[in-house]
């Protein structure tokens, strides 16, 4: 049972990776908005994280997927997992009406702003599913464990 859950665990966040990184290569004009929107950046940072976090995210879910340094690539998700919750609780406590930029990339919402608490709420379901995967990676089919 245990494998099956570090399976899902491994496999899973691999999607989540490159599902999310595909999504940001080719829109950097809103990826830059939606960045800024966070207000912690300066305009030349938003613009150069906007360059990097799609393809970033990529690699690290083929590393995933591949099975390639399962815990320390691992470990570099979780982290970036608790910087996005930090990013997005900063932004809900200061009331900013923002998009996340996770999955789709909509800066200028007509409706209303994410669901904070849900957001909150997927990443760190998605990081207990990260950390395990440090805890217990699933090592069949890895290239290198």
């Amino acid at each position: 049972m245990l494998d099956v859950i570090s399976a899902i665990a491994r496999f899973y966040m691999a999607y989540v990776w490159i599902s999310a990184g595909v999504v940001k290569l080719n829109d950097h004009m809103n990826m830059t908005q939606a960045i800024t929107a966070y207000e912690i950046f300066t305009p030349y940072w938003s613009d150069l994280l906007a360059r990097l976090i799609g393809p970033l995210e990529i690699a690290g879910g083929v590393l995933l997927l591949l099975g390639i340094f399962l815990r320390p690539a691992s470990k570099v998700a979780a982290g970036v997992m608790i910087l996005f919750i930090i990013g997005v609780g900063q932004a809900w406590l200061r009331g900013l009406g923002i998009d996340c930029g996770c999955f789709t990339i909509e800066p200028n919402l007509d409706q209303q702003a994410m669901d904070y608490f849900v957001t909150i709420l997927r990443d760190l379901a998605f990081l207990a599913l990260t950390l395990w995967t440090v805890y217990r990676p699933f090592r069949r089919f890895a290239i290198y464990p």
